[in-house]
């Protein structure tokens, strides 16, 4: 659309079903990478991708071309697929339903970014639900227990 101008940055933040920890360390990489090409491929630009073996965090520059939700659903679709095909896992894998989406200024971005490449280091001394139920708080998101990405039965 001529003369629309957006600057929004918005960190994702999604699980592994039941929050398995199945991202091995020998493809993550191509995993970060093919995440990137499905952003980048739909008008958007990934700025930073990292995570665990149960959970990914993406900032990207999002432009307001389609919804968030529509963004994750082809995110988690795509990968998904792509880490099925490839067989990477004993079992067929999927993302959790649902995900995190927290704003941030131009100003921010540099903490974020350093916030993202630094999960290994930062999850030596916070779990991951602590970690989400911290985000949901400090962004004054109302949540229900209830909802809260599920851990292993």
């Amino acid at each position: 659309m001529p003369n629309t101008y957006t600057q929004i940055y918005i960190q994702f933040v999604f699980t592994v079903k039941y929050r398995n920890g199945v991202i091995e360390k020998h493809w993550k990489d191509q995993l970060y990478k093919y995440i990137t090409g499905t952003v980048n491929a739909l008008g958007h630009k990934l700025i930073a991708i990292n995570g665990l073996e149960d959970h990914i965090h993406i900032l990207v520059g999002y432009k307001p071309v389609q919804s968030f939700s529509d963004l994750m659903k082809a995110v988690k679709q795509n990968s998904s697929k792509w880490i099925n095909d490839n067989n990477f896992t004993k079992r067929k894998f999927e993302w959790q339903e649902g995900y995190g989406a927290f704003s941030y200024g131009q100003s921010q971005l540099s903490r974020i970014v350093k916030y993202i490449d630094n999960q290994e280091i930062h999850h030596k001394k916070t779990t991951f639900l602590d970690e989400y139920i911290t985000f949901l708080e400090k962004f004054e998101i109302d949540y229900s227990e209830k909802y809260i990405f599920q851990e292993l039965i």
